[in-house]
């Protein structure tokens, strides 16, 4: 029953992860290198907001739009009857889960990079680069980026559980069957065994996420080895 639907779960988690940390990194290098512009304001603004909005509510608000109004997608499952073969068929049954699992978590991470990007360009080697006769844009991407990976990552890492948690709950209200909609119906019916098994299996993962993301900072940090050491 779990590798049933555990495919799905890391389909629509994982990839949500990766396109929301990609654009994160995207988003906080154009508003730190723009800073204080309109596009920086909007965005500082947008991912203020975006924090406070609950996965339950934006997902009820996307089945409202574009399933009920607009009728342009469906509204729950991963698969139309008789068309789990279908690739586009599923895609268009991720595209609302998906969206919302990224619009919920993309702008509050690019809005905590930005501010630690901005953090970095007042250092004092940022002097001694403008010096240089560099661009805002050069030093960002050369320096200022490098030197904050090792905090991205630890983002990336202790960012799991939120991003796990909103995929759990999207997944319950669009009824799409992966993991999240298997510990809702073991709880509702009473299934302990198996809610216990769930949990230890999204605790797993949480613990593999935090060692691979110490030990990446390792290898790219030299300072985290030396404490270390």
């Amino acid at each position: 029953m779990i590798r049933g639907r555990i495919g799905n779960t890391v389909i629509l988690g994982g990839i949500g992860f990766v396109i929301t940390f990609a654009g994160a990194l995207l988003l906080g290098l154009l508003c730190a290198a723009k800073e204080n512009s309109v596009f920086d304001r909007v965005m500082c603004k947008v991912g203020t907001l975006s924090s406070c909005i609950p996965e339950f509510w934006l997902s009820l608000v996307f089945i409202l739009l574009f399933s009920v109004i607009w009728r342009i997608l469906p509204s729950s499952g991963a698969y139309s009857i008789g068309q789990e073969a279908n690739l586009a068929d599923r895609i268009r049954h991720l595209i609302m889960p998906m969206a919302v699992v990224i619009l919920e978590h993309l702008w509050y991470y690019a809005y905590m990079i930005r501010n630690r990007l901005l953090e970095e360009t007042r250092r004092d080697y940022v002097l001694l680069c403008k010096a240089k006769g560099m661009s805002r844009g050069q030093i960002m991407r050369r320096h200022c980026l490098r030197n904050i990976m090792p905090t991205y990552i630890s983002l990336m890492a202790i960012s799991v559980p939120h991003i796990l948690g909103g995929t759990y709950i999207v997944e319950t209200v669009f009824s799409y069957p992966g993991i999240g909609t298997l510990s809702y119906e073991s709880a509702r019916y009473g299934d302990y065994n198996m809610l216990m098994v769930l949990c230890l299996l999204t605790g797993a993962v949480v613990i593999f996420c935090n060692m691979v993301g110490q030990i990446m900072n390792e290898r790219i940090d030299p300072r985290v080895r030396s404490e270390r050491g």
